[in-house]
């Protein structure tokens, strides 16, 4: 397992975690081709947000997410911690490979609702 400890130098101030390789530790299990997995961090100290953009192959989109989303948000909920360690937001974008079947689809936290959405089907004629 990597060493994802946020340690502290020679002076009081911490290091940045490695989300980098936090992510592909949390993700390449549910991959069918791990070196698909192509992983973007980007780290701002003005606002102290952490980036990190992902993409992968099309077709392990439905393991990467899970039943309800419910992977992902594992993977979420795990930077969003270790980002608080050292005073930090993490937020995580999902893209979809070009060469994959979702051809650079995206799926940030703004896009997904906490749970699935179910359309209404019409009432039948004996329900009314």
């Amino acid at each position: 397992m990597p060493d994802l400890n946020v340690s502290s130098s020679s002076q009081s101030s911490p290091t940045a975690p490695d989300y980098g390789r936090l992510v592909r530790f949390l993700m390449q299990p549910f991959l069918d081709s791990p070196d698909s997995l192509r992983v973007d961090c980007e780290i701002s100290p003005r606002t102290q947000r952490v980036l990190i953009r992902v993409a992968f192959e099309g077709e392990d989109k439905g393991r990467v997410f899970g039943r309800g989303g419910r992977n992902i948000q594992a993977v979420r909920t795990v930077l969003q911690a270790v980002a608080q360690t050292v005073g930090y937001s993490a937020h995580i974008e999902v893209f979809g490979s070009q060469s994959g079947g979702s051809g650079g689809h995206r799926d940030s936290d703004e896009d997904r609702p906490s749970r699935p959405r179910f359309s209404r089907r019409p009432p039948s004629r004996h329900e009314k």
